[in-house]
């Protein structure tokens, strides 16, 4: 039988004491003679402890290598794998927050292998991609499981039948979430520990939902601001007038100030999108376009015409130009 620890352990020299553990723990969980009914179940359980003993004491710095030595970097815990989904919401739903139930599928633990993945323990060989702990390190020095075992740190040619030794059966899950107020398309909702289940070694993964805004009839979303085209009497633009404004919040009045039947552009303040933490509120851009009346019916015309004799009889307020012409050319 091989007596090098580290082929027994299936690690290399300078696996840190902290992954030799969970490499230890895991084999040890597959080898226990109460959970293995492998005819070499317990001469192997034997020798992994040993092995384990063995390279924990060479591992272990003495009290005067501890006190000189830089500190060991934390590792942060080793999790499951996250979920990303999208969500898509109404602009008034983002704005407001609201209430959703969501559908997805995630794995969960096979009932038939509780989870190993295969259907017995013999013929088990340890994977050499993560040395036998189902874990490795990704760019970012996070632990992931391996792919090339599934994260389950070894292979056997007794594959489980029901999950084709994944370990993982899909199951469907439905979960009701609550949209925050004020988050913008592209903000990640975080849902701690909805993503895939974890097991003695993994805590669960995180669900993230990346958040989406459906287009909207009237308003165009820019940043917080919230922009749009409103028609208006040229007429209530010449003479000034209260005017109704749609607004995620209601119906806003204002009073346009008296000026030409020209496109304006008012800013309404705070009264856009809805700030969310540190964040203000966006405003409300109103671009108004003057409408200019196409058919007239009597009572309409002459009350036209009378505004016009008025406006007529002080030209030199109310149409300089108009005033102008006349003085030149004579006209009056």
């Amino acid at each position: 039988m091989n007596h090098d620890p580290h082929e027994i352990l299936g690690v290399s020299p300078g696996t840190t004491p902290a992954e030799l553990k969970r490499v230890y723990r895991r084999l040890a969980m597959r080898w226990h003679p109460d959970r293995s009914d492998h005819p070499q179940a317990t001469e192997r359980f034997k020798a992994i402890n040993a092995a384990y003993e063995q390279l924990l004491a060479v591992d272990t710095p003495d009290d005067a290598e501890a006190e000189t030595a830089p500190a060991e970097p934390t590792e942060s815990v080793a999790r499951a794998a996250d979920i990303r989904l999208n969500l898509e919401v109404s602009l008034e739903e983002a704005a407001a927050g609201c209430r959703q139930t969501i559908h997805y599928t995630r794995g969960n633990a096979c009932p038939t292998c509780d989870g190993s993945g295969e259907h017995g323990m013999t013929k088990t060989r340890f994977c050499g991609g993560c040395h036998g702990s189902g874990r490795v390190h990704d760019a970012k020095r996070k632990l992931v499981p391996c792919e090339d075992c599934g994260g389950r740190g070894f292979f056997s040619e007794r594959i489980c039948p029901d999950c084709g030794g994944s370990g993982r059966e899909l199951a469907d899950v439905s979960l009701e979430i609550r949209v925050p107020h004020g988050m913008l398309p592209g903000d990640d909702l975080r849902l701690a520990g909805q993503g895939e289940p974890g097991d003695d070694e993994l805590a669960p993964g995180d669900l993230y939902l990346t958040l989406n805004i459906r287009s909207h009839p009237l308003y165009q979303l820019r940043g917080r601001d919230l922009h749009f085209a409103m028609p208006v009497s040229a007429l209530a633009m010449i003479a000034g007038s209260d005017i109704e404004i749609p607004s995620l919040a209601g119906v806003l009045s204002h009073f346009l100030e008296a000026g030409p039947a020209g496109r304006r552009e008012l800013r309404l303040v705070g009264k856009g999108f809805p700030g969310r933490g540190k964040k203000q509120a966006g405003d409300l851009v109103v671009e108004v376009t003057p409408v200019f009346p196409r058919q007239l019916n009597a009572r309409q015309r002459k009350l036209l015409l009378q505004a016009n004799a008025a406006l007529l009889d002080d030209a030199a307020e109310a149409l300089p130009e108009i005033a102008a012409w006349r003085a030149a050319y004579k006209v009056d």
